[in-house]
């Protein structure tokens, strides 16, 4: 049979067909538009979402049969509010995971309401990222917006449901909204009194490799399948994520170099960090994980690249740049350009370039970049040590990971073995993965990922470079309470 996996990201939804063996048939690729309606907002219309997985699953499975399609998963970008009203209309543009415009109500709920009883309710505290302040917001801001509201959603869940007409979501997912009892996997009526809303309005929660329902017919005509096709819960980016690159039951790590940044170690028991640097969520294997998340990973070489150098040739930018330089560049790079999450949980961090003399180049500067998300990811995995975590290992995913310099910098960073899959698809394979399973295909997800996903290469670290970027580190560790007071002013 075949499957389909759907990675709705930020700037683009990627799609893929993959079989029982875990070979991929086919990829494609639809991008989207991402609005920017003031200085740190960021909105997406659930629309042009829709639109894409329907122009683009047609072109999927172009010269398959059709009728070998047995379930569809997704991987979805976590956080964002998909509010519809009682006729489940779009009532406005989704406020999306990166978006920092609820500063005032994190601040209310992580102050007045206080960071221990969030923590008692959820496992977890506010982030202005996270889709429970936003609520807030539009509750102060749009009041006649919010009094419409009939089902409160996220991004991958309102394909779902236009794809099955069920209000859905996964445990991994609702884990990132603020109103889930991580630890007892259900809604929490505190959090749900806080934000004004009613269980009424939220959707129902499966495990990520539960099946929601069947296509629609609509659905099924729109996309050229059978209306026996099984749609699965999914999960969110990163617990699909690390699915697809084989990181489930006790003790895996993934390291995800995408939009943003993130280290994931899975558990099979609910851990928390009771100084909530780190985030307690569910994991799409039915589990839990830990996970640091910092919102500029890949986009700030991206944003350094095409916006400041003005080019798409990253390569060659980074092919000055040899072993002997790494650890020794005395620029550092503050990667905070949307703000921050893990460890800081501060909106108003910005990026910076520090250390700057005379004789540094362009690719002194290009190094800062990918050292200082590197550091930024250090950061995560100091604070899981502080609870007793060991990490000697770990997988690595993402766009920017397909870059061996910066692989090296990070396994250097870290001082960590880095493993690289067979299948770098990330969500979109965790995605199918999940179907898979849905679909009987293996007993679980846990052995479907032990089965399907293979490793190419590793990344060993290298002990005298990492000596240096221990020094290093130190250094960059000291940059962030040093600058706090001024970001403010800026």
């Amino acid at each position: 049979m075949l499957y389909i996996g759907v990675d709705l990201g930020t700037s683009a939804v990627k799609l893929l067909l993959m079989d029982e063996k875990g070979g991929i048939k086919n990829i494609v690729s639809e991008e989207y538009p991402l609005s920017f309606p003031h200085p740190g907002w960021a909105e997406q219309r659930p629309e042009d979402w829709l639109s894409a997985v329907e122009k683009g699953i047609p072109e999927l499975i172009k010269g398959q049969d059709a009728s070998r399609i047995a379930g569809i998963g997704a991987g979805g970008q976590m956080h964002g509010l998909v509010a519809l009203d009682a006729d489940d209309k779009v009532l406005r543009p989704a406020i999306l995971w990166n978006d920092g415009r609820s500063q005032e109500e994190t601040e209310y709920l992580n102050t007045v309401i206080g960071k221990e009883k969030l923590t008692e309710y959820t496992g977890n505290i506010a982030f202005a990222g996270f889709t429970a302040p936003k609520i807030l917001w539009m509750k102060k801001h749009e009041p006649e917006l919010f009094e419409k509201i009939a089902k409160i959603m996220l991004p991958k869940d309102y394909i779902n449901y236009m794809l099955t007409g069920v209000h859905c979501t996964d445990y991994s997912d609702a884990s990132g909204m603020l109103l889930l009892d991580v630890r007892n996997k259900t809604w929490s009526r505190e959090m749900l009194d806080i934000c004004g809303i009613r269980e009424s309005q939220m959707p129902r929660l499966f495990e990520s490799y539960e099946v929601v329902g069947n296509l629609t017919p609509e659905a099924a005509r729109k996309l050229g399948l059978s209306e026996n096709v099984k749609v699965v819960a999914g999960a969110g980016d990163n617990a699909a994520a690390a699915v697809g690159t084989g990181v489930v039951g006790n003790g895996g790590c993934n390291i995800s170099l995408g939009t943003s940044g993130t280290i994931f170690v899975s558990s099979d028991k609910f851990a928390l960090d009771t100084a909530n640097a780190l985030h307690a969520f569910a994991h799409a294997d039915g589990g839990w994980h830990l996970m640091g998340c910092m919102l500029s990973a890949a986009s700030c070489n991206k944003w350094w690249m095409d916006e400041i150098i003005g080019t798409r040739d990253y390569g060659s930018e980074q092919a000055p740049i040899t072993d002997e330089q790494l650890g020794r560049n005395h620029v550092y790079f503050l990667p905070y350009l949307m703000g921050e999450r893990a460890v800081h949980n501060n909106p108003g961090a910005r990026g910076c370039f520090i250390g700057l003399t005379m004789d540094n180049t362009r690719a002194d500067m290009t190094q800062a970049v990918l050292e200082g998300v590197a550091f930024g990811i250090r950061d995560s995995l100091e604070a899981a040590k502080r609870l007793g975590v060991t990490v000697t290992s770990s997988m690595i995913c993402g766009g920017g990971a397909k870059s061996p310099l910066w692989r090296r910098i990070v396994a250097n960073v870290l001082n960590i073995e880095l493993t690289i899959p067979e299948t770098e698809q990330g969500p979109g394979y965790g995605g199918a993965i999940l179907a898979a399973v849905a679909c009987g295909e293996y007993p679980t997800v846990e052995e479907a990922a032990r089965t399907l996903v293979k490793v190419t290469e590793k990344v060993e670290p290298d002990p005298e470079i990492a000596a240096r970027y221990e020094e290093k580190y130190k250094a960059f560790d000291d940059l962030y309470p040093a600058l706090k007071p001024l970001f403010p002013a800026l």
